[in-house]
C-alpha cells in the first residue's frame, strides 16, 4: 500500500501563486464593470477577497503589463484596459508569475539534458501543452458572469474567503 500524500503539507511547484490567483480574480472583476467605470483598491479587495496590502503589488504588475489602467484622484481607480479585455488567463498568470512550467525539464529557460532518454519527459511535455492550451483559450472577457456584485456575492453566499 502506498503512503497517502498529505495535501495540507504539500508544497507543489505545480501550484499557481496566490498573486496569480488574485490577478485573475481582479481581471474578472474589472471586466464586469460597466465601460468607463473604475474601481478603488478597497472595492477590488472586497470583491476579490484579497488583502489590500498584497493586492497593491498585483495591481502594479497588471498595470505594468498594460492589462489594467490606474488613475489617481477623486475620479481615479483601476479599470481593465483594451489589451486586458483581449487577455487570456495565461496572459494574466504570466504577467504576474512569468512563464508557466509544470516541471524544470519543460522550462523555456533551459533545455533538459535527459529529454532524449527520459520516459517521463514526453508526459511532462504533453501535460505542459495541455495546461497552456486551456489557459490560453480561457479569455478574461468570457469569464465574467455579467454583474459586478455577483463575484463578491457568490463568495458571501458560499462562505468562502479566498
Amino acid at each position: 500500500m502506498t503512503p497517502r500524500l498529505d495535501l495540507a503539507r504539500c508544497n507543489s511547484s505545480m501550484q499557481l501563486t496566490r498573486a496569480a490567483d488574485y490577478a485573475v480574480r481582479v481581471m474578472i472583476f474589472l471586466a464586469n464593470l460597466p465601460s468607463g467605470e473604475r474601481a478603488s483598491l478597497p472595492q477590488i479587495a472586497k470583491a476579490t477577497g484579497a488583502p489590500e496590502s498584497f493586492l497593491s503589488k498585483v495591481l502594479q504588475g497588471l498595470t505594468r503589463e498594460l492589462l489594467i489602467t490606474s488613475r489617481r484622484g477623486p475620479a481615479g481607480g483601476f479599470a481593465i484596459s483594451a489589451m486586458g479585455r483581449l487577455a487570456s488567463m495565461r496572459d494574466v498568470v504570466e504577467a504576474i508569475d512569468g512563464p508557466i512550467s509544470l516541471n524544470v525539464c519543460v522550462s523555456q529557460q533551459r533545455s533538459c539534458p535527459r529529454r532524449d532518454w527520459c520516459p517521463a519527459h514526453p508526459v511532462w511535455v504533453k501535460a505542459q501543452e495541455a495546461l497552456l492550451e486551456v489557459l490560453s483559450t480561457a479569455m478574461i472577457c468570457d469569464l465574467p458572469s455579467g454583474d459586478t456584485g455577483s463575484f463578491a456575492l457568490a463568495r458571501v453566499r458560499t462562505g468562502t474567503k479566498n
